[in-house]
């Protein structure tokens, strides 16, 4: 009886801390049918990036935690993969995190991505589109979230939960499926 009750004090005490992590979520998330905020940010080359940039093609705003972590990594991956298919659909992929460049550097050497990965130390980006901010101590982390835009500017589909293993492909099905 003793270590039934103990267990159910430690889950319980899990579940009112959550692992450790706190959630903020500055603004109101941006929703489908709305105007995607404009932004700049550097890239991993330390070189500004701005959604104007793109204007014309279709643009895959991800936000995602951490460099270099596994569910991210993952992710990362298969945009890698699918690459030629978003570049088929005229479409670009933006990653944002809370990294530095230098982190973004580093990781795009070791992993060879060839997309973009935008650094959001200030949480600029990640605020103004509602995205959720996460802490664990002094570490603060962006949830991970995707934002599909418009050749015109508008978002088109908002996933608040993203699945790492399938998720550029329901982005690639999403972009096809918007194009007729």
């Amino acid at each position: 009886m003793r270590k039934g009750m103990w267990i159910a004090v430690v889950l319980g005490v899990v579940a009112a801390c959550g692992f450790g992590m706190k959630a903020h979520a500055a603004a109101d998330e941006v929703q489908a049918g709305s105007a995607a905020p404009n932004f700049t940010l550097p890239s991993q080359e330390d070189k500004p990036v701005s959604l104007t940039d793109y204007k014309g093609k279709w643009v895959v705003l991800y936000f995602y935690p951490k460099d270099q972590t596994t569910g991210c990594t993952i992710e990362a991956h298969n945009f890698q993969r699918d690459m030629a298919k978003y570049d088929a659909a005229n479409a670009v992929v933006l990653g944002v995190s809370l990294d530095t460049v230098e982190g973004h550097k580093a990781w795009c050497a070791k992993d060879t991505f060839s997309f973009k990965l935008l650094a959001d130390p200030d949480h600029k980006v990640v605020d103004a589109y509602g995205v959720p901010v996460m802490a664990h101590g002094d570490m603060k982390f962006a949830s991970r979230q995707t934002f599909l835009i418009s050749p015109a500017g508008k978002v088109v589909k908002v996933w608040p939960k993203v699945d790492v293993q399938k998720h550029s492909e329901e982005v690639l099905a999403e972009i096809a499926a918007n194009k007729k």
